[in-house]
């Protein structure tokens, strides 16, 4: 029976891959592949999997939820996918580049410029105003203070709390924070967004707001985004479900 359900999860998978192929536009770019993945640690003489053979390709322009129950692995996933954590075995391309070979300065340079991240506790500077806090990320890699200073304001508007700009984190709410948060993450004009659990910690309005940024800023810029997340109001919204349950990838289909 294992051997059967096994062979019915491979068939399931495999048939969500091919209408995902068959609905490419001519337009879109493999941005990230992940081949045979398995991620382990040991405990009393045993490996336990955190990942088990996981094969992914990801498009630009993507709006994936990656669904599961907790202790399924999708944040685990999600921070191999962000180069935030490793793997044991198997092979990931990032832009035709694979990350395994990568000195890790070469690395942590490549999550700097291409990926943005929303974090579920907002990990803002609670001492940097909400502009400063955007501006961050930007100050790292150098840029000038004009240019700084522009794409700041210039996101802040985006994401609809401009008027907050000068306002510490301890003076907004949840929703505005996690606000801060997309923008900041989009202030190095990353190529895709991780979020984990990005709407966990916000009322129904918040959510809705925070999720209609996020599919403007998809649709108009062609960032992908990728959710963890428990949230049936995100899942409905993505284009794309993946579902992760034990380390494996046990569905992966579009939603029509």
């Amino acid at each position: 029976m294992l051997f059967w359900h096994e062979v019915r999860n491979s068939i399931n998978i495999n048939l969500g891959y091919l209408r995902r192929v068959s609905h490419k536009s001519e337009e879109e770019t493999m941005l990230l592949e992940l081949k045979n993945i398995f991620k382990w640690v040991n405990s009393g003489g045993q490996r336990i999997f955190l990942l088990k053979d996981i094969n992914l390709q990801i498009e630009e322009g993507e709006f994936i939820s990656v669904m599961g129950p907790s202790g399924s692995g999708k944040s685990t996933l999600l921070n191999v996918i962000g180069m935030l954590d490793g793997f044991d075995e198997g092979e990931y391309n990032f832009l035709d580049e694979s990350v395994h070979n990568l000195k890790e300065k070469h690395r942590a340079n490549l999550y700097k410029e291409y990926i943005g991240f929303v974090f579920q506790a907002y990990n803002l500077i609670p001492v940097l105003t909400a502009k400063e806090n955007v501006e961050f990320i930007m100050q790292l890699q150098g840029k000038s203070k004009h240019e700084r200073d522009s794409r700041s304001k210039e996101l802040l508007e985006a994401v609809g709390i401009g008027d907050r700009a000068n306002a510490r984190p301890g003076k907004l709410s949840g929703g505005q924070q996690q606000r801060v948060a997309v923008a900041r993450a989009l202030a190095s004009k990353p190529k895709f967004i991780l979020a984990d659990e990005p709407t966990a910690n916000l009322d129904s309005k918040s959510t809705e707001t925070l999720l209609q940024i996020m599919e403007k800023l998809n649709r108009e810029e062609n960032i992908t985004f990728i959710f963890s997340t428990h949230d049936a109001r995100v899942v409905k919204k993505a284009r794309r479900v993946i579902t992760v349950e034990d380390g494996v990838i046990k569905e992966d289909k579009l939603n029509n």
